[in-house]
């Protein structure tokens, strides 16, 4: 399993990275997570994850504007599948990821978007995933949206999703949207 070269960010995502290259062994790995409910592959992910995410905070120091302090996630949440995906499944994937991911970090896991009604993205051509699934912005019961949030997925293709995800959080106050993904197709 091999990790993916680096390519830009998907538009509203201030940085982003993926833990795998989406093909081989890595595919089979997280297919097995999403289609077959073999739930010990979370904590393998959410574990390397972590540690990615981490290089990240430690990397980036040098690389800010004199004043900037490393991007710090004060909030890890994640684009939610379809219910009906959630109704055939049982679960949803990118939830349990961040959620085992925000407890590696130390911080709150919190739902932040509803996804609105639309086709699943699997199967669909890269032209046909531009279009990519809506979404809205969840508030928490009484709080201010967090200033900075880490938006999880298990799988980026066309960076469509993850896109349309930033842009909902950005509608809703978060001003920095970072983005981890398990595998990543690009």
């Amino acid at each position: 399993m091999t990790a993916p070269r680096p390519v830009p960010p998907p538009p509203g995502v201030d940085r982003w990275a993926a833990l795998l290259t989406y093909d081989g062994p890595a595919r089979e790995l997280l297919a097995q997570l999403k289609y077959r409910n073999r739930r010990a592959v979370v904590t393998w992910l959410a574990a390397r994850m972590a540690v990615l995410v981490a290089r990240w905070v430690e990397q980036a120091g040098p690389h800010l504007a004199p004043g900037r302090h490393p991007p710090t996630p004060m909030v890890v949440t994640w684009a939610p599948t379809s219910d009906a995906r959630i109704r055939a499944r049982g679960f949803d994937q990118a939830e349990l990821l961040a959620l085992a991911l925000a407890r590696r970090l130390g911080l709150p896991g919190v739902p932040l978007l509803a996804r609105l009604p639309g086709p699943p993205q699997t199967g669909r051509s890269r032209v046909e995933r531009r279009h990519a699934p809506g979404f809205r912005p969840v508030s928490v019961a009484g709080e201010r949206a967090p200033p900075a949030v880490l938006l999880v997925d298990d799988v980026a293709t066309t960076g469509a999703t993850l896109g349309a995800a930033a842009r909902a959080l950005r509608a809703g106050g978060v001003t920095e949207v970072l983005a981890v993904v398990a595998g990543r197709r690009l």
